[in-house]
């Protein structure tokens, strides 16, 4: 097993806290990626998307995971499970630092989660307070802020998954 963990990033302009809609955890945000096959190399064609809140049983009946497929050139069956409780929103001090936000982490087998896509169901907060509802399948979000009279966008966005170990801590889990 390999535990994969998205990492995010973007410039933020007058906007604070960019997470999905509702929370990192959010078990109805679906995660868009490709993967690509441990065993052949094969990078899917499709995006896979994957939410916590679907579950399927393994092939073998012993247990279940938020994914299962096929690779579809040599045959091989893959699965991923999301971990929450490692997500953290994307504030605008870690935007202008240039630092990366955690998003989730992905326990695989049999796939690497590669070219993750962003797209609707995200929220943040303008540093007035006004919430804003965010779609960025477009790579990008403009809008103005009325209450705090200036614009808020986001642009420059970027992904990675990268390879984390699981780290055992006074009863405490975590991935780094």
């Amino acid at each position: 097993m390999v535990f994969y963990l998205l990492h995010f990033t973007a410039e933020l302009e007058n906007l604070t806290n960019l997470q999905p809609r509702g929370g990192c955890d959010d078990p109805n945000y679906t995660y868009y990626f490709k993967v690509k096959c441990e065993n052949c190399g094969e990078i899917s064609q499709k995006t896979t998307c994957v939410a916590l809140s679907e579950s399927v049983s393994l092939p073998n009946g012993r247990g279940t995971a938020n994914l299962v497929q096929k690779c579809k050139l040599c045959g091989r069956d893959g699965t991923i499970q999301m971990i929450p409780g490692q997500g953290q929103p994307l504030t605008i001090e870690l935007s202008q630092a240039g630092k990366n936000s955690r998003l989730m982490v992905f326990d695989c087998r049999g796939f690497e989660p590669v070219d993750f896509v962003f797209s609707d169901g995200w929220k943040a907060e303008s540093l007035s307070g006004t919430t804003f509802d965010i779609d960025l399948s477009e790579d990008e979000f403009a809008e103005y802020d009325e209450k705090g009279e200036c614009p808020v966008g986001i642009t420059n966005l970027q992904s990675l998954f990268k390879v984390v170990k699981k780290q055992e801590r006074s009863g405490k889990t975590t991935y780094a």
